[in-house]
């Protein structure tokens, strides 16, 4: 009998998740948007997280991005703090600029940008075992 395959948490499989590519469909295609406002916000807030993001960042860089764009808000050079995660939601906001850098694609991305920071919020509420 083969070994049985190595576990992994939901954290770990969810950190694998490409969510560069989930915001770029999920934001200019209806059938994605399921996928990027669930599994894509979970896997984003768990890669920001163990960075140690705060969530009223994300709720910041949400507001940039509805007033000014996805274009200008990936175009900041420090749109978090700390420069890992920085670099990673720079990646992630430029290729959705790209393709979806409309009004409406901005909206989208804001909502998610703050759907992200409450799912951060809640998993340290969480760790906290504060309600």
């Amino acid at each position: 009998m083969p070994p049985a395959p190595d576990s992994r948490t939901d954290d770990e499989v969810l950190a694998a998740t490409d969510v560069a590519v989930l915001l770029r469909y999920g934001l200019t295609q209806d059938a994605f948007r399921t996928a990027l406002f669930g599994d894509g916000a979970v896997a984003a807030a768990v890669t920001l997280d163990r960075l140690g993001v705060l969530p009223r960042s994300l709720v910041f860089v949400a507001e940039i991005v509805r007033s000014g764009g996805l274009a200008y808000a990936a175009e900041l050079p420090e749109p978090l703090p700390s420069p890992e995660p920085a670099a990673i939601l720079r990646d992630w906001l430029s290729g959705a600029a790209q393709t979806a850098g409309t009004p409406e694609g901005d909206t989208w991305a804001a909502r998610w940008l703050a759907a992200v920071a409450e799912i951060i919020a809640l998993r340290r509420a969480t760790r906290e075992g504060t309600p």
